[in-house]
């Protein structure tokens, strides 16, 4: 399995022009493959990945600055290309309405693929060699475990990262002790089958006024200026910011539950579809908040390297079936609490809906349960967690 790890470089004066001149290269050469595309489709011609990228050698002869970018990372900007292709045709071939690529602007490119070659890290003395670059200082918080595949350079505003793609042996799969079923929502980002609830933090939700005032004096900016410019770059830290808290909180509650359980059962999401249906902006714009594909993926890749079971069950009248009797119980969405009619066992819709998760993933019914008050668990107690005690009951 692939395991990426990120970190922060700090380039000196010397490697950071040469990063950003890099990246400008590999912008011209992108934008120069895809009109030869269009020119070729406009006459009939039409081309492969393997002919754009024949095309390379040729095109350092337009554009000598091609010859200071290593050969490797040239050929990835071509297999970037074809990838954009191929999902714009995907998503034409699945309805979707969909135009042209376009052209990247200037600063739009912010990657170089080091794909197997043409780099080397010295984790004793925290240094990032790369070909045509040079030496750049990495920050390893932590060692590199397996073995190296390839790295990629990414700028984020004045800050450059390296993501270092490592390929790992997954832990041996134990024998199934504890088991949970989980429950993604709105409300509470989850309630789980071990009777905890867990608040949704709605990063995005919290700092929409101070996002608003920043787009508010951009669009009133004159285009060109260095006051737009400074606004630009103030807007890309605060989405930033957002980004970083929501990556870290998802990170520890997934981690939090692959240390406590062996098994754990999720709802096999259609997060998109739930996105596009309706015409309601607010649902969506909480659905993306929540980043629920984020954290489904998440679980999924600390599961595998720690030789847990991760479950996906069809959430199909999860919220309707009574996890003690079986019987249906028809809810409104507005219907917050179970109450069954035939057995009498009342609890919340969503705890309710975690147990039936855990029942269709273990494939077994679950002992009567006694109605308990949820525990509930905040943002904060998330991110301030011990990670060697696990606050989660077992299932």
């Amino acid at each position: 399995m692939i395991i990426s790890y990120k970190y922060r470089i700090y380039p000196d004066r010397g490697a950071e022009c040469k990063l950003d001149e890099a990246l400008d290269t590999c912008r011209w050469l992108y934008n120069r493959l895809l009109e030869e595309i269009s020119k070729s489709k406009e006459n009939g011609v039409q081309l492969k990945m393997y002919d754009t990228q024949n095309m390379i050698s040729s095109l350092k002869l337009e554009n000598p600055d091609l010859r200071n970018v290593y050969s490797k990372v040239l050929q990835m900007v071509n297999y970037t290309l074809w990838s954009n292709i191929k999902g714009l045709f995907a998503l034409k071939k699945n309805g979707r309405k969909v135009g042209k690529l376009r052209f990247k602007g200037k600063s739009w490119y912010k990657t170089l693929n080091y794909n197997q070659s043409g780099f080397k890290i010295d984790q004793d003395h925290s240094i990032l060699k790369l070909s045509k670059i040079g030496n750049v200082k990495i920050k390893l918080h932590r060692l590199i475990d397996g073995k190296i595949k390839g790295v990629i350079i990414k700028k984020s505003g004045d800050k450059w990262y390296v993501i270092v793609q490592a390929e790992q042996e997954p832990e041996q799969q134990i024998s199934d002790v504890k088991s949970v079923g989980i429950d993604l929502g709105l409300k509470a980002f989850a309630v789980d089958s071990a009777g905890y609830v867990i608040e949704n933090p709605r990063f995005a939700e919290k700092s929409s006024d101070k996002l608003k005032k920043i787009q508010k004096k951009l669009s009133r900016a004159k285009n060109g200026s260095n006051n737009r410019r400074k606004i630009v770059a103030k807007l890309g830290k605060a989405y930033e910011k957002i980004n970083n808290q929501r990556n870290d909180f998802l990170h520890k509650l997934s981690r939090l539950y692959v240390d406590g359980y062996d098994t754990i059962c999720v709802e096999d999401l259609d997060v998109k579809g739930l996105k596009e249906k309706g015409n309601c902006k607010g649902l969506h714009r909480n659905i993306h908040d929540a980043s629920w594909s984020k954290f489904l993926f998440m679980l999924s890749y600390m599961a595998e390297s720690a030789g847990k079971k991760l479950i996906k069950v069809d959430p199909r009248g999860t919220s309707q079936k009574c996890s003690c009797c079986g019987s249906v119980v028809k809810k409104d969405l507005s219907d917050r609490t179970h109450e069954c009619p035939f057995c009498g066992f009342i609890c919340d819709r969503d705890y309710n809906a975690s147990r039936n998760i855990l029942i269709l993933g273990m494939g077994q019914p679950l002992e009567p349960a006694e109605p308990e008050p949820l525990h509930h668990i905040s943002m904060m107690q998330v991110l301030v967690m011990n990670q060697e005690a696990p606050p989660f009951r077992a299932g």
